[in-house]
């Protein structure tokens, strides 16, 4: 017997029914782009502050979340994402070309590491400490690199910045500076000050048995040649460039559990900053 589709989907909506396709759409788990050993973001145990946000995603759309696991985050996005193996991302950039992002969920920028005891004036980096101090710790490839460079810096750090991850020469391999033995250098005195990501590092800053004080880099610094060298970032979710719908569901998640979000981000210990346009 044939059955008018129309006529199916309004007695849905008229017993406040979903149609079958929204049901099982809402059924199917979340599928979420996680690195298997990033910490402090994600890892295989679900140890992460993103495992945690990924979390509360899925208990707000009512969905089970299942991890696609990724090791080089190079190449994640294309790997994962557009190859149709997960769903989402929990932590991009604000506005990265390689997928839909959502309003972003926090902000956040580089921050000074250093002993609390040592009360050094670290304010930004013009800051004279900076040019007396012996070591400072840093990831090649991100700003405070290029800010190193700056300040002229850089080549008194290279032979201890690759004692970091005992040097070895790689061809086109992902080498990862673990952001837990950076803050170590920090507190065990090895090294005076590290520039880092405020939230790879909040965790063991928080962590540490040494006090260690976080300052926030401001956002105004400029290379040798006067451009810009932005110091703070904006974190979105990230979706399929096919998939509007999810992100606008996600984009609800984030307007509706700000609140719970920031306080999550805050229990991590990250250092937060306002959006630009904010009020």
């Amino acid at each position: 017997m044939h059955i008018n589709k129309f006529f199916i989907t309004v007695l849905c909506l008229g017993t406040g029914l979903a149609p079958p396709q929204a049901q099982a759409e809402e059924n199917k788990p979340l599928k979420v782009c996680a690195a298997e050993d990033e910490m402090p973001y994600s890892n295989k145990a679900g140890e992460g502050f993103e495992n945690k946000l990924a979390l509360l995603v899925g208990k707000v759309l009512g969905r089970k979340i299942e991890y696609v696991s990724w090791s080089d985050p190079r190449y994640y996005i294309r790997d994962t994402l557009d190859k149709g193996l997960c769903d989402v991302a929990i932590g991009v950039d604000k506005g990265d070309p390689r997928a839909l992002t959502t309003q972003p969920y926090y902000r956040s920028g580089y921050v000074f590491i250093s002993r609390e005891s040592d009360n050094l004036d670290l304010k930004n980096w013009d800051s004279e400490t900076l040019r007396k101090a012996q070591r400072i710790a840093f990831v090649p490839g991100t700003p405070p690199e290029v800010m190193m460079k700056a300040i002229g810096r850089y080549n008194d750090m290279f032979n201890y910045s690759q004692e970091l991850v005992g040097f070895k020469s790689r061809r086109n391999q992902y080498v990862k500076y673990e952001p837990s033995k950076l803050v170590f250098e920090v507190s065990s005195g090895r090294a005076e000050i590290a520039a880092l990501w405020g939230p790879s590092a909040a965790r063991y800053v928080k962590a540490s048995a040494t006090p260690l004080t976080m300052t926030m880099i401001p956002d105004d610094n400029v290379r040798a040649d006067g451009q810009k060298v932005d110091s703070h970032y904006s974190t979105s979710m990230g979706v399929r460039k096919t998939d509007p719908a999810l992100l606008a569901q996600l984009n609800k998640v984030i307007e509706d559990n700000q609140t719970e979000i920031t306080e999550l981000l805050e229990e991590e210990g990250i250092p937060l900053v306002a959006e630009p346009d904010a009020p």
